[in-house]
This record gives C-alpha cells, sequence and structure tokens, in this order.
C-alpha cells in the first residue's frame, strides 16, 4: 500500500536540516519547521519517552489505583515560590531531582526509587520541563491528583529555550506516510485499518499494541479459531428487512458488538479515548473504559454524545477495598451502564515484541532498568493489582453496587459456573488479547463449551455472556452470536482505526462491522439477533488445531512477527 522507495520528504520539510551521524542511530537530521500535517502527526514522536516517564501501563496504573481518592482532584497550588529555568536545572542529580510540568516544578527525588518503570527516564529529563513529552498520553489532572500536594514546590518563572527537534531519517519517512495515507473512502474492512496504522505508528507505539505474551500463539489462535467454525445457512427466506440492534445488560444498543477497554489510545490519536467514545456514542454502540486510559475517566464520560449512551468501567480490584467502594460509587455517579472486573492479570503478561524495543533514553514499556524482571513484570503491579482476589471478594463485591457485575477474563467453564453462583449478571470469555497465559484457549473455543451447559439450565437467557479476541469480521460476530454470546467486543481494531483516523475512523469501523453483519445475516437466511443459533454452525473442527483452515492473507500480512535479539551495530573507527 505503501511504497519506501517514494521518498517524498519535501512534503515532511519546509526547511533545510543538517545531518548528523550517530554510530548508534545512523544519520539524523535536525528538522526546523515541518508541514502543518506533519505537525499533527509529529505528536507520536513524543509519545515514546512519555511511555517510558511513567512506565506505560504499569506505571499508569500505579498512579491510578493506588491514589487513596480515585475520582477526587487533589489540586497542587497554582503559586508559591517561582523558581527560574536556572534554579530548576540546578536539582538534576538521582538524589536532588526536580521536573517541570505544565508550569508547575516538582520534587520527585523521594518518588524516583519507587518509579515502577524505572529511574532512568525520570533522570532523563531532571531539572528539565518535561511537558512536552508527559503531556501527550496522560490525563491533564494525573500528577496533582496522583502524587502529594506538597511535591509541588512552587511555580516555574520563565521559559526553558526551546530544543530544536531532531528526527531520524526513519522518523521522516514515517510523517511522510502520515501524509500520505489512503483516504478513509479507500478503507473497506478492519484489516484496512491495521495496514495504515502499521505504516504510520511509531515503532514503540505499534510494539506496545500489537505485541502479546511470549511467542503470540494465543494471539493468533484467538484469530485463527474462527476459521474452523463454518456456516448452515437458509434459503427462500424472506430477508429484506434486517435487524441487528440488542440489548445489553438491559441497555439498547445498534449492534450485537461493543468497544471493549484498551490502554493508552493516546499512543496513536492526540484525543485518544475521547474521540473513541464520540464515534462510539454517534454509532450507539457500548464502549468499555479501560482503567488504564491516557485520559481521564471523566474525560471519558464528557465525550458521551447524549445522556442514553453506554458506557462500562473495567475494574481493577485493589488492595484498598475502600479506594474500590469509591471508584464503583463514582462510577454509578458518572451513569456507566455496567461493571467489568478484571480477573485475568494478576500479572502482567510477558510481552517480549514491547519489551525489546526500546523507547527514545533506553526505556521501554517493561524496562529492565531498576526493576527485577526475574518474576516478570509483577513486582511492578503487586502494588496495585490485588493478587489475592478469590470468589468471596467478587461476593463482597456484589454488595458495593447497584450495578451489574460482568466477570472478564474467564477462561474455562468452570468459572463461568461460579460467576453464576457467586451472583454475577455475567462473563466475558477473554484471554486479554493473548497478552497474558500464551496457550490460553481461544474465547470462541470456550463459548462453545459452556453455552450447552447454561441452556440445560436454562440460564442462556438471563446470564449475558460476551467473548472478545480476534475478532476482525462480521462473521467472527456472527458466529459467536449463534454459539450463545450476548455481544462480542473488539480492542485493537477500533485503536487502529482511532489512531490512524481519529473519530471519524472509529465511526468508519462500526459502520463497516454493521454492514458486514447486515449483509451476511441475509446470506445466512436470518432478519434478527434471535434467529441466530448453534444449528446455523459446522462445529465439527472447532477443536481440531492442527486441522487445515482456509488461509486469512489479510491477516498474516497484518501480523508484526516477533524479531530475534539484534547484535551491537558496528562501531565507528
Amino acid at each position: 500500500m505503501f511504497h519506501s522507495t517514494s521518498l517524498r520528504v519535501s512534503r515532511a520539510i519546509r526547511a533545510s536540516k543538517v545531518i548528523h551521524s550517530s554510530p548508534l542511530r545512523g544519520p539524523r537530521s535536525k528538522v526546523r519547521q515541518l508541514t502543518t500535517a506533519s505537525i499533527k502527526s509529529a505528536h507520536n514522536n513524543k509519545l515514546l519517552p512519555a511511555l517510558g516517564f511513567l512506565g506505560a501501563s504499569a506505571s499508569i496504573a500505579a498512579l491510578l489505583l493506588n491514589n487513596t481518592e480515585p475520582f477526587i482532584r487533589l489540586d497542587a497550588p497554582t503559586q508559591g515560590p517561582l523558581y527560574t529555568p536556572d534554579d530548576v536545572s540546578a536539582h538534576n542529580t538521582k538524589d536532588d531531582l526536580w521536573v517541570v510540568l505544565n508550569g508547575k516544578v516538582y520534587d520527585l527525588t523521594e518518588f524516583l526509587p519507587n518509579h515502577p518503570g524505572g529511574q532512568r527516564i525520570i533522570l532523563k529529563y531532571a531539572g528539565k520541563d518535561a511537558s512536552k513529552i508527559f503531556n501527550p498520553i496522560h490525563p491533564p489532572d494525573a500528577i496533582d491528583k496522583y502524587l502529594p500536594p506538597e511535591k509541588c514546590i512552587g511555580t516555574l518563572d520563565g521559559e526553558f529555550p526551546e530544543e530544536e527537534e531532531v528526527l531520524s531519517d526513519e522518523e521522516l519517512l514515517r510523517l511522510d506516510r502520515v501524509d500520505r495515507k489512503p483516504p478513509l473512502s479507500k478503507i473497506m474492512n478492519l484489516h484496512d485499518f491495521e495496514a495504515v496504522a502499521r505504516q504510520i505508528l511509531p515503532p514503540g507505539a505499534l510494539a506496545y499494541y500489537s505485541s502479546a505474551a511470549d511467542d503470540e500463539i494465543t494471539l493468533r489462535e484467538n484469530h485463527n479459531a474462527y476459521h474452523r467454525i463454518f456456516f448452515n445457512p437458509k434459503v427462500l427466506v424472506d430477508v429484506s428487512k434486517v435487524d441487528i440492534t440488542t440489548e445489553f445488560l438491559g441497555n439498547e444498543t445498534s449492534a450485537p458488538f461493543y468497544i471493549t477497554a484498551t490502554a493508552l489510545a493516546k499512543l496513536g490519536h492526540p484525543d485518544g479515548e475521547v474521540s473513541i467514545a464520540r464515534g462510539a456514542g454517534k454509532e450507539d454502540i457500548t464502549q468499555m473504559i479501560s482503567t488504564l486510559a491516557s485520559c481521564s475517566f471523566d474525560q471519558i464520560a464528557d465525550a458521551r454524545v447524549k445522556d442514553t449512551q453506554a458506557q462500562w468501567y473495567q475494574l481493577y480490584v485493589s488492595e484498598d477495598r475502600e479506594l474500590s467502594k469509591k471508584q464503583l460509587k463514582h462510577c454509578e455517579e458518572r451513569g456507566m451502564k455496567g461493571i467489568f472486573i478484571t480477573v485475568d492479570a494478576p500479572s502482567l503478561g510477558r510481552r517480549e515484541k514491547d519489551m525489546k524495543l526500546k523507547f527514545e533514553g533506553n526505556a521501554d514499556v517493561q524496562s529492565d532498568d531498576d526493576i527485577d524482571r526475574s518474576q516478570g513484570a509483577a513486582v511492578a503491579l503487586s502494588s496495585f493489582i490485588d493478587s489475592s482476589l478469590t470468589w468471596k471478594d467478587i461476593t463482597e463485591i456484589r454488595k458495593w453496587t447497584k450495578l451489574p457485575i460482568v466477570i472478564k477474563g474467564v477462561q474455562r467453564k468452570e468459572d463461568v459456573l461460579l460467576a453464576l453462583e457467586h451472583g454475577c449478571d455475567g462473563v466475558v470469555l477473554s484471554n486479554h488479547g493473548g497478552r497474558q497465559l500464551d496457550f490460553s484457549r481461544a474465547p470462541v473455543e470456550v463459548l462453545a463449551e459452556v453455552m450447552p451447559i447454561l441452556r440445560e439450565k436454562g440460564v442462556d437467557k438471563k446470564f449475558e455472556v460476551y467473548v472478545d479476541g480476534g475478532v476482525r469480521r462480521g462473521t467472527d460476530v456472527l458466529k459467536a452470536l449463534c454459539l450463545g454470546a450476548k455481544g462480542v467486543g473488539l480492542g485493537r481494531p477500533f485503536l487502529y482505526a482511532n489512531s490512524a483516523y481519529g473519530e471519524k475512523g472509529v465511526r468508519r469501523a462500526i459502520q463497516l462491522l454493521k454492514s458486514e453483519l447486515i449483509m451476511n445475516m441475509r446470506l445466512l437466511g436470518v432478519t434478527k439477533i434471535e434467529d441466530l443459533t448453534p444449528e446455523l454452525l459446522d462445529t465439527t473442527t472447532i477443536h481440531q488445531r492442527t486441522v487445515s483452515v482456509p488461509a486469512d492473507y489479510l491477516y498474516k500480512e497484518n501480523y508484526l512477527h516477533m524479531q530475534g535479539v539484534e547484535f551491537n551495530p558496528e562501531l565507528e573507527e
């Protein structure tokens, strides 16, 4: 789709450049001015160090979930002592570390050793203004909310000198591809969004979005499992009118799929989860808000385009139960329609593709500096996710809120039945998009096992079973619905659509999926969601993982292969 030989760098540069050679990174270009289109996209160039600044998902979640007042802003003083840039610059050591964020001066000396993402990236910005790399992926109130107020020691008096932005040749080519991306009208399916995103996202952002655990077997299996299911279509049925509307947890939705929780949407687009919320609302699709969102919970809730727009909240239960209670209370106040308790991440999966991609300043999402990685990222995560969570806790949590409770991350039929016994309103069959335990089974396989049991118990209509992972086509959604799923969640496809085209991309993705659903329901011989039954499927080979399945060339072309370890560059003499 894009040709690297078409080096129309002139579109990305409006001024001369000075070439610098680096034995580690090769030629680098000092760019003095970019086109308007490139400036809009260049925000992503700052996202890589920003990820490292708070250790990406683990660090952000640590701040989010350790806060004793989760949704109550603790405003730092706007005045106080005034410090010049020279004053701040003098505090640039490990034992005396100040950082400027949005005009406020913070003393991070005590915070430095406890930073889950390691010390290196913070030290890089010691005595400097880190606003430009911090703001793109963090809620506007992140620091004031999650650091003690006394850590804000004053206000910056003056400005640090502007540093000329240095872009590598690879980055210039990426910005050129951003300018040349296909018009939205040429996007025909969800695979196309991913193909565009692969070309225009910074390498670190793409690695973070696309990565999965270990050898990424489960990531691919989530998708491939749908290829082992075939249809038994009806014929001679009046399908002139097709209705794809349904209800999730008692709330109407225009289609039987939803946007599931994904972290750090601002890595791909400056509006982050807000543009996803707007797109979902305008298409009457439910959005699940991630705990690890790069926009604040209230920002995303405020982005609803109408009062009836349905949003769910993904909850990680904290060791501090009072904190979780307050989170649920605020969710009720903000009109959330359901609470989805994530239970498949007592520890962060080992996402090697992400770990191998070194961010600027030698920091990465799962950095190995100053952290014992011999236990994965358990050390970084243990401070904010309660790894001792049990079914007894679920029973207690059920008492804290009147909102529907759904358990997200169930991976076997026995746990589905336990969720039912403990008063939950449903489950999401999910393995975290293949990002946790590799060789976990595909959720659609588990779905095929559990639904006959629920039907036999007579609870399949009132206990809602959702499924996510690997879905790319309307036919995938239909297969899950025929098996008995209430709804189907998609995550990465909407991250890619939002990254490439923002709110319009989100809407286009929803519209394409709706169009596929309507067309294929006609071809299947059904006119409403209730007509989708197991009899319309041939699941003979669903569990036969070695069976030959049709090759999905679009999916394979988009798959970002894991790379082996790289040798150091040849040193210059």
